[in-house]
């Protein structure tokens, strides 16, 4: 997979629990996070579940799917980091659907 930038930890950090509403909010199951990022779905099942911290590498690459399909990552503000969904143009397309 191809990204247009460079792997750094800054954008490679995302947190179990942004992960989770990221999909919660595109409606997606592991399986198709793990398949659009290429990484197995036991290394993000792990990652969801606080038993694994996958290499920044493989945190981009599922940021990278996430986004691809419309997520925002909210980096941390004060009010801690979240995610939400990309705004829709108003003739209703988003090129992530």
């Amino acid at each position: 997979m191809q990204y247009d930038h460079e792997v750094n930890m800054d954008y490679a950090t995302i947190t179990p629990a942004q992960c989770r509403a990221a999909r919660a909010l595109i409606g997606w199951s592991r399986d198709r996070v793990a398949a659009a990022a290429e990484v197995a779905e036991r290394t993000l099942v792990d990652f969801e579940n606080g038993a694994r911290s996958p290499r920044d590498s493989t945190l981009t690459a599922i940021r990278s799917a996430l986004e691809a399909a419309g997520v925002i990552f909210v980096e941390e503000n004060g009010e801690g980091p979240g995610v939400r969904l990309r705004k829709v143009r108003k003739d209703g397309y988003n090129s992530a659907f």
